[in-house]
């Protein structure tokens, strides 16, 4: 496929799981792909597999990001870690941490980038969100909070955006197959002495109608799409993929 050929793209937290998976698609489609991480050698590893550059960078780590000129016809913003802890245990440095690497930096790459967005007539914006952005869950808070602030990040980009071609949406996955979940249910299991497949149904996807896991391939089909020239009156949304979760 060669429909996003001459365009370029940027997605962080490119050297693996959904990110590597957003990178690989977007080259399969044409674009010339910048793979963003903090890993230097993850990212140069998934950039010459892919034919694209690679972008050694710490995202929570703002202040040069305030001077940064991002010249990128499509952004994705993926980066993201997760901490589990109830509130009142919650560190509030870990808190911020977050908020900062999941908020303030997807901020700062869109204000980079849509200057020569608006220049071309040409814009994708699309956020790796979550069913937390909107949906809640118990001793997520920081992450919950981070993804929901996202949702509205992205939204406001669409409506300054779609005047000057440029879209905004959110994708919003369950439960994906990462090596962070696949740990999660081995540890899981080992703690409740059930079988993985048993945690997979029965605890991560008890509020799905389809008992899988999303692999990261999928994810990226949809942001392959939504960057496409097919996706262009698209702006705004947010696209689940949880198997139903959201439904109830």
């Amino acid at each position: 496929m060669t429909e996003l050929g001459g365009r370029t793209a940027v997605v962080t937290g490119g050297a693996s799981g959904i990110g590597a998976a957003c990178a690989r698609e977007l080259a399969a489609r044409g674009a010339v792909v910048t793979v963003a991480d903090v890993d230097d050698v993850a990212a140069k590893a998934v950039a010459d597999e892919i034919g694209g550059k690679h972008w050694a960078v710490d995202l929570s780590d703002t202040a040069p990001l305030e001077r940064l000129k991002l010249d990128t016809d499509i952004l994705v913003n993926n980066a993201g870690i997760q901490h589990v802890s109830p509130i009142t245990e919650f560190p509030p440095e870990r808190f911020r941490f977050i908020q900062t690497l999941m908020v303030e930096a997807p901020f700062l790459l869109i204000r980079a980038a849509l200057p020569h967005m608006y220049e071309r007539g040409f814009g994708r914006i699309i956020n790796i969100s979550s069913i937390h952005g909107l949906r809640a869950s118990e001793y997520k808070v920081a992450y919950v909070t981070a993804k929901h602030a996202l949702e509205g990040l992205s939204k406001v980009t669409a409506l300054e955006g779609g005047r000057h071609g440029v879209t905004s949406n959110c994708i919003n996955p369950g439960y994906v197959r990462t090596p962070l979940v696949t740990k999660q249910i081995a540890d899981q299991a080992r703690t409740h002495n059930i079988g993985e497949q048993q945690v997979v149904e029965e605890v991560l996807l008890k509020e799905s109608a389809i008992k899988r896991l999303l692999e990261p391939e999928e994810v990226a089909n949809l942001v392959g799409w939504l960057a496409s020239p097919n996706a262009g009156m698209v702006t705004g949304a947010s696209y689940t993929m949880d198997g139903g979760w959201s439904a109830r």
